[in-house]
């Protein structure tokens, strides 16, 4: 039986060679160009790096290694975290592996508890779950390796084992913060056996007599692990990574980046909006008493919450399997069927507000479809875990899945530091005016 070490260990030198290879004979091709708009714009659609896990297609939604997400829907993220790294699908003794080395590694040191007992009682859940990290990283692999003296081709080697301390302890220590910052009780302790994401519905202490918050999460941890390389929290991973830090301060960084209002906090501020809609409503309203809310919304100047995305096009794949499960586990649920109803009424609201922009002389909607986040928090808010600062921790454990596997095979690969060329405002006048 292979382990992932021995498994990466074969495909990694084929990979250098390919990518090599792909350097000598098209280093010169042009993938992409640059407009003043982009610069100054984030740099959003820019072509400037390379990921190999997963890639976000705008007319289909996410793909990870070749896989259309909703194939894969069933996958536990064990499995998800082994097919980033090697490309691959594991066969049962691989997957059986993989658990068994979280077991081994699981336990979260007695001096992060501590720190974290430690913290003012009103602290952040993301603040709380990211000082954990930092703290672990005195036990980095990577960094005593480095500092012994390695050759580049092994960096990949600690990287891993840094890799797989960390996720092997992020439940415990994710459900662990949940428990302290919110009065829960005691530490529910890493079960032996058990997987990934149902140790972690486990650990948080949540009522769940069928087993439904654990498929629940597994699904979550697995829609939410990668999604492509220029996200906020894996380009800023990235960028970290490249400077040779390790992946406690790699991973932490990352995360640190999902805390932000724009990219972390969304799922919240959907389930709040859908929640002060009902409230508005005495109930799920009706579809009319959605399309003119909505419409009364839009012409306010707002948003609505979870409906459109940088990338996509269409309806969110994450999003789609989402209201799958939901409909299967809590069809009766009122929350839910609000978000149901919001999903049958919004395209339509936006495709005609779109349309008005477009006769005033405004640029139209670019997409109208929801995001993932227009209907997680709503599952989650159904098997109790009504916390909502908390939902970005959820978030966290699972998006460190796919920032460990794109730092190891950047490790593995040598891929340069992070150093783009920035230019001035002077500059851009005397050029493009």
């Amino acid at each position: 039986m292979a382990t992932l070490q021995e498994i990466l260990a074969k495909k990694i030198p084929g990979w250098r060679e390919e990518i090599a290879k792909v350097k000598k004979t098209a280093g010169a091709k042009v993938i992409s160009e640059v407009t003043v708009t982009q610069a100054y714009g984030g740099m959003r659609g820019v072509k400037g790096m390379i990921c190999d896990t997963s890639v976000v297609e705008p007319d289909k939604g996410l793909i990870v290694r070749g896989h259309p997400l909703l194939e894969i829907k069933h996958l536990w993220p064990e499995e998800v975290f082994f097919l980033l790294l090697t490309g691959d699908l594991p066969d049962d003794d691989a997957k059986a592996a993989l658990l068994q080395d979280y077991n081994k590694r699981a336990q979260v040191p007695e001096y992060v508890w501590d720190v974290l007992q430690a913290m003012p009682p009103d602290s952040h859940p993301m603040c709380m779950l990211n000082t954990g990290i930092l703290v672990m990283e005195k036990e980095s692999v990577f960094r005593q390796w480095y500092d012994k003296g390695m050759t580049k081709a092994e960096y990949w080697v600690p990287a891993l084992e840094d890799s797989l301390v960390l996720l092997a302890r992020l439940p415990s220590l994710a459900a662990g913060v949940y428990r302290i910052r919110y009065n829960k009780g005691d530490l529910i302790p890493w079960t032996q056996g058990l997987d990934w994401g149902a140790n972690y519905a486990n650990m948080l202490g949540l009522a769940d007599p069928t087993g439904s918050f654990a498929k629940l999460m597994r699904l979550y941890l697995n829609f939410h692990a990668d999604h492509e390389g220029g996200n906020v929290s894996a380009n800023t991973c990235h960028t970290v990574g490249s400077a040779l830090s390790d992946p406690y301060y790699a991973v932490s960084a990352g995360l640190n980046g999902l805390a932000g209002p724009l990219h972390g906090l969304a799922n919240q501020e959907c389930l709040d909006w859908i929640i002060q809609t009902m409230d508005k409503f005495g109930g799920v309203p009706t579809e009319k008493q959605l399309s003119e809310f909505a419409f009364e919304t839009l012409r306010s100047g707002k948003v609505i919450p979870g409906y459109g995305h940088a990338v996509l096009r269409v309806t969110d794949p994450r999003y789609a399997g989402f209201l799958e499960f939901g409909k299967e586990y809590l069809a009766d649920n009122a929350v839910f069927q609000t978000v149901s109803r919001v999903y049958d009424v919004i395209p339509k609201v936006l495709q005609e507000f779109s349309e008005e922009r477009v006769k005033a002389g405004k640029a139209p909607i670019a997409n109208c479809w929801p995001n993932v986040d227009a209907g997680s928090g709503a599952l989650l808010y159904h098997f109790g875990l009504t916390e909502f600062p908390y939902y970005t921790v959820l978030f966290s454990v699972s998006r460190a899945m796919g920032m460990l596997a794109q730092l190891v095979l950047n490790r593995a690969m040598g891929t340069a530091i992070t150093r783009p060329k920035s230019v001035s405002t002077e500059w851009v006048k005397a050029q493009a005016l």
